[in-house]
This record gives structure tokens, C-alpha cells and sequence, in this order.
């Protein structure tokens, strides 16, 4: 793996800590995952996790117009560094589909096995315990609210994940399990879901009480 070990140290930097939902530790939970979901399987680890290094070397808010060309952006911008790592020309083109692929935004079937697991490892970070606090953190980044008052699950109104953080648990958070490509991706997804609706509960009965 002494191409991974090349490319960190040039990728690192664009992984600022003053976001917490897509800094480096963002990218540790990513690569953890994907060896785990890529174990037994015949995948391109060293493809695989370059593509999670550089997936979010590129990272727009959910609220920006470019927001859908993100994983384009952040493929380019891997290039030369992929390059420098001592990545070939067919393993950087390779790479590149993986990040593009990866976007939720972008809605992409996956085309390689590579590209299925960075999409279910980066989802999965999406939930749980972590995914409270970094849907928390994307919500204060973005100056939306936490829910709205009068209506807060969304019964009577449009959900709008752009103004409300609990609204975006309804428009893409407890989909992902259904969207995963791997079983063992499904399974994980389903068990970290639990905990989050566990958490939608508490927060109903502290602001309904």
C-alpha cells in the first residue's frame, strides 16, 4: 500500500478540521469501512482507498448550485496527486469513477465494486451515532434550523432539509439503507438507522412535552 501512504500526506490538507462532518477523521471512518465491506471480496483495495482519500478533496455545502458537481470537481483535482502517489494512467481514470460515482447528490449507479463500496462506506458514516453529530454540523454550517416548531416530523407541511435538520432525516438519511449495494453495507446501515429514529423519539417527546 506505499501508493496510499504517498497520496495521504498530499490529500490531507484539503480535509480542514473547522468541518467536522468532512475532515480527516471523516476520511479514517470512510477507510475503516470500505476494508471492512471490501474483505472477502475481489476489490482493488489500493484503487479503493485512494478513491476514499480524494472523495471529498472537493466538498461544496449541501446548499450550494454547484452542489451535484462536487465529486467531478474533487476527481480532477485528484490528478496530479494520484499521479505523484505513482498511480498509472489506467489506475487514476479508475480512481476518478470511484469519486465521481460516490455523490449521493449525483444519484450514480456504481460500475465497479470499487465504486459500490466507497458509496455504501461513505453512506454508512452518514449514520448512527456519528451521523447525529455530523447531520448537527452540516445543519449549523448551512444556519438552518434544528426542526421546525409547530410541525416538526413534517405531517401538514413540505419537508425542507435545506431549513430544517430533522427534515433531512426524512429526505435522504432513512433511505440509505434501502440504497445500499452490499449486504453486509445493508445490514450495518439498518443497525445504525435503529439508533438514529431511537433519537428522533427522545428529541419528539423533549419538544412535544
Amino acid at each position: 500500500m506505499q501508493k496510499i501512504q504517498n497520496l495521504i500526506p498530499l490529500v490531507k490538507p484539503f480535509y480542514p478540521s473547522d468541518d467536522p462532518s468532512h475532515d480527516w477523521p471523516h476520511i479514517g471512518r470512510v477507510m475503516n469501512l470500505a476494508k471492512k465491506l471490501s474483505s472477502g471480496t475481489n476489490a482493488n483495495v489500493e484503487v479503493l482507498l485512494a478513491g476514499v482519500c480524494c472523495h471529498d478533496i472537493v466538498n461544496l455545502p449541501k446548499n450550494h448550485p454547484d452542489r451535484t458537481r462536487a465529486s467531478e470537481l474533487a476527481a480532477e483535482k485528484a490528478v496530479p496527486f494520484l499521479i505523484e502517489a505513482g498511480f498509472n494512467q489506467s489506475e487514476v481514470e479508475h480512481i476518478k469513477q470511484v469519486v465521481i460515482e460516490h455523490s449521493f447528490s449525483k444519484g450514480l449507479r456504481p460500475t465497479s465494486l470499487e465504486a459500490a463500496i466507497l458509496q455504501d462506506a461513505d453512506r454508512l458514516d452518514t449514520l448512527g451515532a456519528i451521523g447525529v453529530l455530523r447531520c448537527a454540523t452540516v445543519n449549523t454550517l448551512m444556519k438552518s434550523s434544528y426542526y421546525e416548531p409547530f410541525d416538526p416530523l413534517a405531517e401538514e407541511r413540505e419537508l425542507d432539509d435545506k431549513k430544517y435538520m430533522l427534515d433531512h432525516y426524512f429526505v435522504k438519511i432513512f433511505k440509505l439503507p434501502e440504497l445500499m449495494n452490499t449486504e453486509n453495507g445493508k445490514k450495518e446501515a439498518n443497525e445504525r438507522m435503529g439508533f438514529m429514529k431511537l433519537f428522533v423519539d427522545q428529541l419528539m417527546k423533549e419538544v412535544r412535552s
